[in-house]
């Protein structure tokens, strides 16, 4: 159940959460059927405590979700609970430049953040994930994009 309130911003435990790879829920609504769409993302950055920024390749539905309708929801698993982040976002480039893969930049403006645990509970460990590719081919892609989500 969420919590009451308004806030605003990230806090700043839930910003620095977003400093490292984090495994992120993004729901945003489909630009063909108007139905939400759900996908797992990992390129993900606070910008600062209004700003999140995140990468997903220049085919993903995504992109054309968010041209059609700007409202999305970062949810994300951690720091003992689930957060949703409300949100608006914008494509700041639809082909980052300084990455080798096709990638979009997109930022969110935060409008609200919710906590959206169930009562009486909390999260015992975050989700974890495996790369399944060339494992120094990933860090370095994960350097390039995460450098050029910050400029």
């Amino acid at each position: 159940m969420a919590k009451k309130g308004n806030v605003t911003e990230l806090t700043d435990d839930l910003t620095a959460f977003l400093e490292g790879e984090k495994l992120v829920m993004l729901s945003t609504i489909d630009h063909e059927t108007g139905m939400p769409n759900v996908s797992a993302i990992s390129w993900v950055k606070a910008l600062n405590t209004k700003n999140i920024r995140f990468s997903v390749t220049t085919n993903s539905r995504t992109v054309e979700n968010v041209k059609e309708n700007h409202g999305v929801v970062l949810s994300i698993i951690g720091l003992e609970t689930v957060y949703s982040i409300q949100g608006k976002a914008s494509i700041l480039e639809e082909a980052m430049s300084g990455v080798s893969l096709k990638l979009a930049k997109i930022n969110v403006e935060v409008e609200q953040v919710l906590e959206s645990m169930f009562w009486g509970a909390k999260i015992t460990a975050e989700p974890q994930y495996e790369k399944t590719y060339n494992k120094e081919k990933a860090k370095a892609l994960d350097e390039e994009v995460y450098q050029a989500l910050m400029n």
